[in-house]
């Protein structure tokens, strides 16, 4: 027999060989399926983040939307004000983390007419330290600009003859008229706003008499003891016509009204005490 054709060896069992995979089977399915799910998973990450944020962002909106109302409700009945009370309410910061908390860092209400023991004026406070749970305020403070009708109620208590009062920034006028030998002299005096000690100081920088300009050394001098009354720094107690949480702790005129600066004592939402007029001493 001729050698031209070899006969090749059987391949050795004990050899190792690549096996061939088939397109589609069950164990190329799987080699492929993970890497799609770990190319997913980044993905769904990404969308429960997306969708948790978004949650946050409509619960702040919520808060925000809901919050004014409650805390004007709540302000309407603790300070007996009308139902339909004109009143602004706004809060500083992320609401959510303060809602939980139980407490609102920073509480902004405003209106441009209210009337609190009579007096009735535009107002501006700040509350910081707002408990949701009950509790007094950490502090409070404020404005309350008053016109000349009402600062004039203000001045009840002094001994200056008032009729009117005309403003003209940093100062105030007082028109009245003083008794001079059984006759009725019209004064006008021309005072500088401020407070000292929480009560109201009025301090005279001119004065005219019968419309004529005079000095005020020479208005102390010719009208006697009258005349010193009238030239010196006039204080007065407006604590009985407050509610006895506020404190004055300034006054100026300015663009045509009276502002009043005061300080709030926290537990006026809880002291009905502090809610009714103050008391000047006797």
């Amino acid at each position: 027999m001729s050698d031209d054709n070899h006969t090749l060896p059987y391949p050795d069992a004990s050899a190792e060989h690549p096996t061939l995979v088939i397109p589609g089977s069950t164990s190329a399915a799987a080699t492929d399926a993970a890497p799609r799910t770990r190319r997913r998973w980044p993905w769904v990450v990404l969308i429960v983040v997306v969708v948790l944020a978004l949650l946050v962002v409509a619960a702040e909106f919520i808060a925000r939307a809901v919050l004014p109302g409650i805390v004007r409700s709540i302000v309407v009945e603790q300070l007996d004000l009308p139902a339909d009370q004109q009143l602004d309410v706004e809060t500083e910061g992320l609401l959510l983390p303060q809602l939980i908390g139980g407490s609102l860092d920073t509480l902004h209400l405003s209106t441009d007419s209210v009337t609190l023991e009579g007096i009735t004026g535009a107002a501006d406070v700040t509350a910081t330290g707002v408990p949701l749970r009950g509790g007094d305020l950490g502090g409070a403070s404020g404005t309350i600009r008053i016109d000349q009708e009402e600062f004039t109620s203000l001045l009840s208590g002094t001994d200056l003859p008032i009729e009117s009062v005309e403003f003209a920034a940093p100062n105030a006028t007082v028109g009245g008229s003083i008794d001079v030998f059984g006759s009725a002299v019209p004064l006008s005096l021309t005072l500088t706003p401020g407070a000292v000690d929480g009560d109201l100081e009025l301090t005279p920088v001119a004065a005219s008499i019968g419309g004529l300009d005079i000095d005020l050394d020479q208005l102390g001098s010719n009208l006697g003891s009258l005349g010193a009354r009238l030239t010196e720094p006039q204080r007065v107690c407006i604590a009985d016509q407050l509610p006895a949480g506020l404190t004055l702790t300034g006054l100026e005129i300015v663009e045509g009204a009276a502002v009043i600066d005061i300080d709030v004592d926290g537990a006026i939402v809880t002291d009905a005490s502090l809610q009714e007029k103050g008391v000047c001493p006797s």
